[in-house]
């Protein structure tokens, strides 16, 4: 579910076994992006990757679950772990921006497989609920970095152009491997253990060190090299939020996602704890439901590019997040398992169109050596208040009950979706363009503001 300075990445020669991504010359054919080895190579070890995370995904919930029997004290591991990734956005941002995107990426990795290797290790001698305590912030909060350097990295992958394209096929691919790693992740989980299950995620983490290692980069282009003054991190982190502020669609939606993501931070632990508690269901049974609803965000994925060209940006986040309200709700109000899937497979779905258009718009019109601190000042301001959250729904879920929470979380996201109705995202097309004094500065040159 980010180490040299970033406006030079993939300038050095590579390897031979090296694959490069490079600047498409004038008139020259445009490769598929199937047939592009660099984004392919990419492509496969991450989609693999992400397989992996499901596992942990389904893992750590039900080891906490199997261990205290408390959806409350798997919300509040929720919201540390988050509490850590947010903390993590602030410093991710400058980091991406200042050093090497791929360097990055690679070090985290390896960082959450030893991490992810400790729990099977430690559950030899039995329940170690503690070290989940400790082990999940700090994965959190190198994934964190890693997120934001995988979003900027793809904006040195493709073209600008391909890039809503290059976001859409990958996070089919992702959701795809999702479909399946809960499934083997369940049974896996039922044979021999959720901790077994999460020994497989830190594998996963190998897959993807090998895949970047055999990646370059391209450089960024003149007009996005601006160069990168070395102040403190939390100056640098201001200057990703002022630039995130003063463009109004990208203000409007921090805005709006924090409210959505205090809303649906705690779903995945109120789902299992509903199939689980109150539908009677197994591990398995939880593998099964959130493998299968991740088919919606394959369809998701594969629907958002055409959705944007032909409806446009607002018309499109917009109805993707009130869908998402009435499929929460229907979730806490089903009483069949079936149901249950079909209505978190809706969410899952329209949860990723919304996300691929804001995360495609960021990379549109942002300048590359400002992406990472935008990025992370975009994701660390609308996470800040998800902790918060997952405690909240948590608890009312164990004190209210499961249908009561989605009731009020689903019409708090509708609520979400009519007030975009009232911001500038309602007027932004499929190209919502940057103000003037916020385009990219010449080489050499700086961002006003």
């Amino acid at each position: 579910m980010g180490w040299c300075d970033a406006r030079h990445s993939g300038c050095r020669a590579p390897a031979p076994t090296t694959l490069v991504a490079m600047s498409r010359p004038a008139g020259a054919v445009r490769l598929s992006l199937w047939r592009d080895r660099t984004f392919g190579t990419y492509w496969i070890a991450q989609s693999l990757s992400a397989a992996g995370d499901s596992f942990a995904y389904l893992a750590v919930p039900l080891l906490v679950l199997q261990a205290t029997g408390s959806v409350a004290r798997m919300g509040l591991l929720t919201a540390v772990a988050g509490a850590a990734s947010v903390v993590a956005g602030i410093f991710g941002g400058v980091l991406v921006d200042r050093y090497d995107r791929r360097t990055l990426m690679i070090v985290t990795d390896l960082a959450r497989l030893v991490l992810y290797a400790l729990v099977p290790l430690a559950w030899l001698a039995g329940p170690q609920v503690w070290l989940l305590f400790v082990v999940l912030p700090i994965c959190e909060a190198a994934g964190m970095v890693f997120q934001v350097a995988a979003v900027t990295a793809v904006r040195n992958l493709v073209d600008r152009d391909r890039i809503t394209e290059a976001n859409g096929r990958l996070q089919a691919t992702y959701a795809a491997a999702a479909v399946l790693g809960p499934l083997l992740a369940g049974v896996v989980s039922a044979r021999f253990g959720p901790a077994v299950a999460i020994a497989v995620n830190a594998a996963s983490f190998a897959i993807s060190t090998v895949g970047l290692w055999l990646i370059r980069l391209r450089p960024a282009q003149p007009d996005d090299a601006a160069p990168v003054t070395r102040q403190r991190p939390l100056v640098e982190f201001l200057a990703g939020a002022r630039f995130l502020w003063r463009q109004p669609v990208l203000r409007a939606l921090t805005v709006l996602l924090s409210v959505f993501i205090f809303l649906t931070y705690g779903f995945t632990d109120v789902l299992i704890y509903h199939v689980t508690h109150d539908l009677g269901g197994s591990e398995g049974t939880v593998g099964t439901v959130l493998g299968l609803a991740a088919v919606g965000t394959i369809a998701g994925a594969l629907l958002v590019a055409p959705l944007r060209r032909r409806r446009g940006f607002g018309v499109t986040w917009i109805g993707a997040h009130a869908i998402c309200g009435f499929a929460v709700a229907g979730v806490g109000l089903a009483t069949t398992v079936p149901t249950v899937t079909a209505l978190t497979a809706v969410y899952l779905c329209c949860l990723s169109v919304g996300g691929i258009c804001s995360m495609s718009l960021r990379q549109e019109i942002t300048p590359d050596h400002l992406l990472g601190r935008v990025t992370s000042a975009f994701w660390s301001t609308h996470y800040a208040l998800g902790p918060a959250g997952a405690v909240a729904l948590t608890w009312a879920a164990a004190r209210y009950g499961v249908a009561a929470v989605a009731v009020v979380a689903g019409a708090g996201c509708l609520l979400v979706a009519i007030g975009g109705l009232f911001t500038p995202i309602r007027r932004a097309g499929s190209e919502p363009t940057l103000p003037q004094e916020l385009q990219p500065a010449p080489a050499g040159g700086t961002v006003v503001g």
